[in-house]
């Protein structure tokens, strides 16, 4: 059997090789089912850094699940990162996406690391392209988005590469003003939520937009709703 290394157990064993993280109390919102589907949602605190997010969806008795990891720095300047894998009756999307976050151009030795592990897996099919959305124009090119059947150890370790470089880059990433770098995430969120897409669109559908946004913003990305 094809096996592939659960993202939240890889993300926590990447970080904390360096970083003492701190989980967050997410209270009632750790847990949140609805109409057969279930999300489960951990926050941490990167001290030096800044938010880290899993959140695992369960639905249709295990015939649809997802795994979403979300670093978003606040401390340091360096690019919003999430790792996202789902499958849904046999079929697996694996994307990797960096935003552009930053207050400073991010270099170009970082790009080529990236791209390098992108190349990697070239062979890998890409998912289909969709309608544009608004984050297309800060999302980087090295990002990759990757579907396919039967694909699991191949997308799994292309997740793993992914993950490898982004750590080992980050704690090289300079310091940063932490007002001005949380802004810029929080610009993202903000805009994330009120521009919607299917996974927010669901999440608000299923409890609320009160709730949705505090999950989206708050405990995805590590920022407070604005009132």
């Amino acid at each position: 059997m094809a096996k592939r290394a659960a993202l939240r157990d890889s993300v926590l064993a990447a970080l904390g090789r360096t970083y003492a993280l701190k989980q967050e109390d997410l209270g009632a919102d750790a847990c949140l089912s609805a109409k057969g589907m279930t999300f489960e949602t951990e926050g941490w605190e990167i001290p030096g850094v800044g938010h880290l997010c899993v959140m695992q969806m369960n639905a249709f008795l295990g015939l649809m699940r997802m795994e979403t990891v979300v670093i978003a720095p606040t401390d340091v300047d360096f690019p919003l990162f999430n790792l996202d894998w789902v499958k849904a009756f046999g079929i697996e999307t694996q994307i990797a996406e960096l935003y552009d976050t930053q207050l400073q151009p991010w270099p170009d030795e970082c790009h080529e690391a990236f791209e390098f592990a992108r190349d990697r897996y070239a062979d890998l099919p890409d998912a289909p392209a969709g309608d544009p959305h608004w984050y297309d124009d800060i999302l980087y090119p090295c990002s990759f988005h990757k579907k396919g059947r039967g694909l699991t150890e191949l997308m799994s370790r292309a997740a793993q590469d992914y993950l490898t470089v982004y750590v080992e880059l980050l704690a090289a990433a300079p310091t940063c003003n932490p007002t001005e770098k949380a802004a810029k995430v929080q610009a993202f969120a903000e805009r994330l939520f009120e521009e919607g897409g299917p996974a927010v669109d669901q999440v608000t559908k299923l409890f609320g937009e009160q709730t949705a946004r505090r999950l989206i913003l708050r405990h995805m990305y590590g920022v407070n709703p604005s009132e």
